[in-house]
């Protein structure tokens, strides 16, 4: 079985709200279908341009393979394996390196904080869902367009 810990699917509701601060990344905010998320994610357009029209399916996962095995922290897919990364389109790899509840919310929620390389991710979830993640988890970022 796939180690996917979150996944859901997001409307994006705006592309740079506090306007646009460098070339070639570009900072979605998004809202979530499935679960009541709102996610906030820096993305390298230049790699992966987004559009406002097309609705995208987020996952964080703690591994890319599809058993669970454990990652080792190098990338070796000599095997020819199928990996979760053969079912998205755009994959960063990042720490997680904050998680803090939000009791100003109705209902109350937390904020998960992931950096990938310098490209941030706030994540905000209910509380239940966020039990699922610990501090200085390393996680993938799994993101592909669904129609």
């Amino acid at each position: 079985m796939a180690p996917i810990v979150f996944e859901d699917t997001f409307e994006i509701v705006s592309i740079n709200p506090d306007g646009k601060k460098f070339d070639k990344v570009s900072r979605i905010e998004g809202k979530g279908n499935k679960f009541d998320a709102h996610i906030m994610l820096d993305v390298n357009i230049d790699v992966y341009p987004i559009n406002m029209e097309k609705r995208y399916t987020i996952a964080l996962a703690p591994t890319l393979d599809l058993d669970g095995t454990p990652d080792s922290g190098y990338f070796n897919n000599q095997s020819g394996r199928d990996t979760l990364m053969d079912r998205y389109e755009y994959i960063m790899h990042g720490r997680l390196f904050k998680i803090t509840d939000n009791k100003n919310l109705t209902p109350p929620k937390s904020e998960v904080y992931i950096s990938f390389g310098g490209l941030l991710m706030l994540l905000r979830v209910d509380t239940s869902t966020a039990a699922k993640f610990d501090l200085d988890m390393k996680l993938f970022l799994l993101m592909k367009t669904t129609e």
